[in-house]
């Protein structure tokens, strides 16, 4: 997920925003997007998914099935299978990794289907920061996370999170970022996990303090230090009063 990413220039602007009169010691704070045409509307579509290092898969032929394997994208990026060879599989979906196959494959097997199944997807990742006990990169396992599940994967909300604001990042088919706000304090209360937001592959999830100076600094010291984006993808935050 992380090359899928890489690949994707995105330019997301970001900005919190305070109430009338500025930061007062009891004000509360608003998450606002200033500048809604820095973001594309929220779906709820899912990237494709596509390989990356670690994943495990089972290639399986139809005809000649004493071929079987089981592969692995390596540090490389690269798989091996027997009557293949080393094909390149990071950033490739499965069924372009299954094309890959039966092309390479060629010259020992006589044409046929192949299937390739994932097993293991360890690049699953999400984002976790701000607010929380041990914010960084965590693994998403082959099911869906929802935003609670990933706070709570990250350790939980530490004392000063905004639990009814929790900011969620995701990339659009178009590779342009969307942005919504999640209230997990209501999830909470309420049980209703039925509003609660499924996490995808790649989701960037951040739980406010009340100093916005702070997401500033995670962004600087998490993001465009430990996550692998490109420079292209950005964030400006600033703070506004009206």
């Amino acid at each position: 997920m992380a090359v899928a990413l890489r690949s994707a220039a995105l330019t997301a602007l970001l900005f919190l925003a305070a109430c009338a009169g500025g930061l007062e010691t009891g004000q509360s704070l608003t998450i606002v997007q200033h500048k809604p045409e820095g973001f594309q509307g929220w779906t709820d579509y899912v990237p494709v998914f596509r390989l990356g290092v670690g994943d495990k898969m089972k290639v399986k032929f139809l005809i000649t099935r004493e071929m079987d394997d089981e592969v692995m994208v390596g540090p490389d990026g690269f798989v091996g299978v027997r009557v293949a060879g080393r094909i390149r599989a990071e950033g490739k979906t499965l069924p372009e990794l299954q094309d890959a196959i039966i092309a390479g494959s060629r010259n020992i097997l006589r044409p046929q289907s192949v299937v390739v199944s994932l097993e293991d997807a360890a690049s699953w990742k999400v984002y976790i920061g701000g607010s929380v006990r041990t914010p960084g990169v965590y693994r998403m396992g082959d099911n869906r996370l929802n935003t609670l599940q990933a706070i709570i994967l990250a350790g939980g909300f530490d004392m000063e999170a905004r639990m009814g604001e929790v900011v969620l990042i995701r990339r659009s088919a178009n590779s342009r970022p969307m942005l919504r706000t999640v209230n997990v304090r209501e999830v909470i209360q309420t049980g209703d996990h039925e509003s609660d937001v499924p996490l995808a592959p790649g989701d960037i999830v951040y739980v406010p303090r009340s100093h916005i100076a702070e997401v500033n600094l995670w962004i600087e010291q998490f993001i465009n230090r430990v996550v692998p984006f490109q420079r292209t993808f950005s964030y400006t935050v600033g703070r506004q009063n009206y």
